[in-house]
């Protein structure tokens, strides 16, 4: 039987390229926000539990259940925007965290760093005064579950506990000169009934160090 030869088909760059974009669009949530990699607005986060704070005491999704907003905040020891943010996080805390208040204000950080560790964390609220809980997440689930990134960075929950705001504390590192609190607005509109005006900006900060997680 003779042998038949069959002509190569010509390389088109268009196809690569167009395999390139497909693979890159899989590994994009369709429904994650502008800024965050897997979570939008109106997304419920998941709960936790038993995370131990500074305080010596272990909390919960659950502790939280009494109040209408609630802010998290993802920071940490190491990283200088986050040291720039805390006595604007204290500030916050102190503006609408009190014992009777409708607004919860928490701190959890999710690095697996000696200077992160939970003793350095204890000596940091201790030393600032901290007048918010500074939870630590050592096992990264709770980052990871907001799609947080950065250090600082900052989520506001509604009564049902769906993100209504995410991104930055406001829109200047530097403290004097901040025009508008992002976090403060949202607060004030979620105690309101009303809808948050901006409801996602770009964080700014240190990036969260995760952990590679092992191929099974």
């Amino acid at each position: 039987m003779p042998l038949v030869r069959v002509a190569a088909r010509p390389f088109d760059r268009r196809v690569l390229l167009g395999a390139l974009i497909a693979a890159v669009l899989a590994g994009i949530r369709a429904d994650a926000g502008t800024y965050n990699p897997d979570r939008d607005l109106g997304d419920v986060v998941e709960p936790w539990e038993d995370l131990p704070g500074t305080d010596g005491r272990r909390h919960s999704w659950s502790d939280l259940a009494d109040r209408d907003a609630v802010v998290v905040v993802f920071t940490c020891n190491s990283c200088p925007y986050a040291v720039d943010y805390e006595e604007r996080i204290n500030d916050l805390a102190e503006r609408h965290a009190g014992a009777d208040s409708r607004v919860a204000v928490l701190a959890i950080n999710s690095n697996r760093i000696p200077e992160d560790a939970l003793p350095a964390m204890k000596a940091r609220a201790e030393a600032k005064q901290f007048r918010f809980p500074y939870l630590f997440d050592e096992s990264q689930a709770v980052a990871r579950a907001f799609g947080a990134v950065r250090t600082p960075e900052f989520f506001v929950l509604d009564r049902e506990r769906r993100i209504v705001y995410m991104g930055a504390m406001d829109d200047s590192t530097t403290a004097t000169a901040v025009k508008r609190r992002y976090v403060d607005d949202a607060v004030a509109a979620v105690l309101a009934g009303r809808a948050v005006e901006v409801a996602e900006t770009a964080p700014v900060g240190c990036q969260i160090r995760f952990e590679r997680r092992r191929a099974r």
